[in-house]
């Protein structure tokens, strides 16, 4: 069986790998990264917010993709650091919420646990910027394991 660990480099992201890696059983594990080109991002954001950008994009998005690649592996390492001893990367190019790319992959590996960090966002601000873990959460038909935010002192 494998972990899939959804792993953006946020802070909750690092705060999740650390704390699974140390506290599952050790087997194989992979950390994905979901990237966007930017003006598709922007798009999204703006449909969040009820606006509408031109779909023009120059380049394929290569960029996005080193920088995913480049999280996925910091991700990994964490993992690694933290007792975990067979760690892949994978990185994914969204083409529709990131927590519908998380879910597919975590069925294309028969995941037997996703674990995803939670931004801990509520009231308004979980609507216009959704959730990717609750998300997950209601839409994987597999364990998961959403750690929230380290409380602040």
């Amino acid at each position: 069986m494998t972990i899939l660990f959804a792993y953006d480099g946020s802070d909750d992201a690092q705060a999740a790998v650390a704390y699974a890696a140390r506290h599952v059983k050790p087997e194989p594990a992979v950390v994905m990264t979901v990237w966007e080109p930017l003006l598709e991002q922007i798009n999204w954001a703006a449909l969040a917010a009820v606006a509408s950008v031109a779909a023009w994009q120059e380049g394929d998005g290569y960029e996005e993709q080193k920088q995913a690649e480049r999280l996925a592996r910091h991700g990994a390492d964490l993992a690694l650091a933290n007792g975990l001893t067979q760690v892949t990367t994978r990185v994914e190019r969204g083409g529709g919420p990131v927590w519908a790319a998380i879910v597919d992959v975590a069925d294309e590996l028969n995941a037997s646990l996703i674990v995803t960090g939670s931004r801990g966002l509520a009231g308004a601000r979980s609507v216009l910027l959704g959730s990717v873990s609750t998300r997950v959460l209601h839409q994987a038909h597999r364990p998961t394991l959403v750690v929230p935010p380290p409380k602040e002192d």
